[in-house]
């Protein structure tokens, strides 16, 4: 699923991303319609914002855009999917360390399923179907909670959730 930019002047457009406190990532996204112009370009930032250094995923509410799509950069593997729906997850439940691009320096962790398979298309409205286990189960279900108006601080242990609340309220950045 490869996405080829416009041409070879077509500068990179890294995104700012959203921070904790912004509505905009309180807010489920909006699907996507196959041929809306915006998608493309869209999808071209996800693409370039997802590869800077540390980045295993990015949701488009994470750059200020409610429409539902987010990309991946998994173990070399760099893609996207529009309109995501978790459509399984299986496994028992385990703790796994997660941080956030939009609550950054904080890692937490929290219960996520061993496994998780999201099912959506790509640009041109062919099905696409991304599933794995470890970082990219992680991913999927962070990602599609993003879309959905979640942020992971929300899945924490009550305790976890009290200590995390506490240490980005005295971030700098909020």
């Amino acid at each position: 699923m490869a996405l080829t930019r416009f041409g070879p002047t077509d500068p990179m457009a890294v995104r700012a991303i959203r921070l904790f406190g912004d509505p905009v990532l309180r807010s489920a996204c909006d699907p996507i319609m196959v041929g809306d112009p915006r998608a493309t370009a869209l999808i071209g930032d996800l693409m370039d914002t997802v590869q800077e250094p540390g980045r295993a995923g990015l949701a488009a509410n994470q750059i200020g855009v409610g429409l539902r799509a987010f990309s991946y950069n998994i173990d070399g593997e760099i893609g996207y999917v529009i309109n995501p729906v978790l459509a399984e997850v299986s496994g028992e439940p385990e703790l796994v360390d997660e941080g956030c691009l939009s609550v950054p320096g904080f890692y937490f962790l929290r219960r996520r399923y061993p496994f998780a398979r999201v099912t959506g298309v790509d640009l041109t409205g062919e099905a696409v179907e991304l599933s794995g286990d470890g970082v990219m189960a992680q991913a999927l279900q962070h990602e599609t909670d993003h879309l959905d108006g979640h942020l992971y601080i929300e899945g924490l242990e009550p305790e976890t959730k009290r200590e995390a609340m506490r240490a980005i309220r005295a971030a700098p950045w909020y």
